[in-house]
């Protein structure tokens, strides 16, 4: 029997058997069976290690982790007679990639029966993917509110180079204890907030993709975020004083976003074109040999500059004609020479999606712009329901003290970058981006010019 399911506390969110949606007929669930967001909640993990019927986990965490939680958590389970294999990971810059991920493999204790990650991002990843391949469960120690993708059924990981999002299951616990996450640094715990106000764009996005391209798209799903985004935006002026309230608040935001993403099957309902601008930037900097900002950072920095194309792109009426020129005129050979300099040596990569997926293809294109044009009331009508008015939208970040333009992340964004960014974000996977939109209409040109005008105001 259908249940609405969206008004319900997280913690009511967890039943096995899921919920028959009312508004997408699909059964949603969540491998997500236990969830601890209170102080001193790192006391609860012998308690839940017992529910999950777990004996001996193996811990990893890596130098900044151990003496945030990773410590700790070891002294609990001894004090409980619980053995434990560990691994810390001593590298400055770890990274969600091949190495790290046979890192750990390598360091695997078979006789462990559940994974204990002790960190956010990157530690996260790791041990989902870890679990997924060797079939086991995962606890996840949160140790600061940074990103949403605790409780989600994905990882984003490097891949040959290339920022992609590995789908494998969600974790069977988290322990989020606000005295470990509230002493997190301010960068990371304004990450958090930069990563669930992305939401705004994600959802707009995944409406216009249904529209367009008929992709799957679920009202009670986009309800969940919607509540997550007011959750934190609420508490957003109260970031930089640490309160625990306000810090568990930020929390269970976070953790419901990732929910929204396992309910989903996809991170459609979490990342958009904002998103992108992240994941390139990411790669540039492994390219060149530095060290990317936080992703959530980035992702609010992307944020802000997607409002600003779409508040121009309310101004436009779509023209076919220019549209259909564009494409006639689409020369392979110049697209390959942008996507090379862009993507360096990962470009055949990126050269093999657009072969498999074909965004490019003339007939492809013309039903979508036919919807485009046909229907563009209804995309704006949606653009102006999902999207917040851009003064308060700044205003909310300045109050939070969050960064905002290229020019304050923590390594060099150039002009250039933020125009490929926004270039290169349609060509690393098949999903519908505002980027994507603005090349049906003939005026992806315009809009990476466009882009550094948004970068600049302030």
């Amino acid at each position: 029997m259908a249940e609405d399911y969206t008004n319900l506390p997280v913690s009511e969110l967890l039943r096995p058997e899921g919920f028959q949606c009312p508004y997408c007929g699909r059964v949603h669930k969540t491998g997500l069976r236990h969830l601890r967001v209170r102080q001193g909640a790192l006391n609860d993990i012998p308690e839940v290690l017992g529910k999950l019927g777990a004996k001996r986990p193996f811990v990893f965490c890596d130098a900044n982790t151990w003496e945030a939680a990773g410590r700790r958590v070891t002294e609990i389970l001894s004090a409980a007679g619980i053995g434990y294999a560990l691994h810390i990971f001593h590298e400055e810059d770890l990274e969600p990639d091949e190495r790290a991920a046979g890192s750990l493999a390598m360091h695997w204790d078979n006789t462990c029966d559940i994974l204990m990650p002790v960190g956010s991002g990157v530690l996260n990843d790791l041990g989902k993917v870890l679990g997924h391949v060797a079939n086991l469960p995962t606890m996840i120690i949160g140790t600061a509110p940074s990103m949403d993708g605790y409780a989600s059924n994905s990882s984003s990981m490097l891949v040959d180079g290339i920022k992609v999002t590995l789908y494998n299951k969600c974790p069977a616990a988290i322990i989020a204890d606000i005295d470990v996450m509230r002493q997190a640094p301010m960068r990371m715990i304004k990450s958090g907030l930069g990563d669930v106000i992305a939401k705004y764009i994600s959802i707009c996005e995944w409406r216009i993709s249904h529209l367009v391209t008929g992709e799957a798209y679920c009202e009670g799903i986009a309800t969940l975020v919607r509540h997550s985004l007011k959750k934190l935006t609420a508490a957003a002026d109260r970031l930089t004083e640490r309160d625990p309230e306000t810090v568990a608040s930020i929390v269970e935001g976070l953790v419901l976003a990732g929910m929204a993403m396992a309910f989903a099957e996809t991170s459609r309902p979490a990342s958009g074109l904002e998103h992108y601008f992240s994941h390139i930037w990411d790669m540039m900097c492994l390219e060149r040999g530095q060290t990317a900002d936080l992703h959530g950072i980035q992702v609010g920095v992307g944020t802000v500059l997607t409002m600003r194309l779409y508040q121009w792109l309310r101004t436009v009426t779509p023209d076919r004609e220019k549209a259909l020129a564009s494409v006639a005129s689409f020369d392979r050979a110049r697209w390959e020479e942008d996507v090379r300099r862009i993507f360096g040596k990962i470009a055949p990569n990126i050269l093999e999606i657009e072969d498999r997926v074909r965004k490019n293809d003339p007939e492809k294109h013309k039903k979508r712009l036919e919807v485009l044009c046909d229907r563009w009331d209804e995309v704006l009508k949606i653009i102006g329901e999902e999207l917040p008015d851009i003064g308060w939208f700044e205003n909310m970040m300045r109050s939070a003290g969050m960064p905002m333009l290229p020019q304050d992340l923590s390594f060099p964004a150039t002009a250039q970058d933020v125009q490929d960014a926004l270039r290169g974000s349609r060509e690393i996977r098949d999903k519908y981006l505002g980027s994507s939109v603005l090349w049906d209409l003939g005026l992806l040109d315009e809009a990476v010019e466009r882009v550094l005008g948004c970068a600049e105001m302030e």
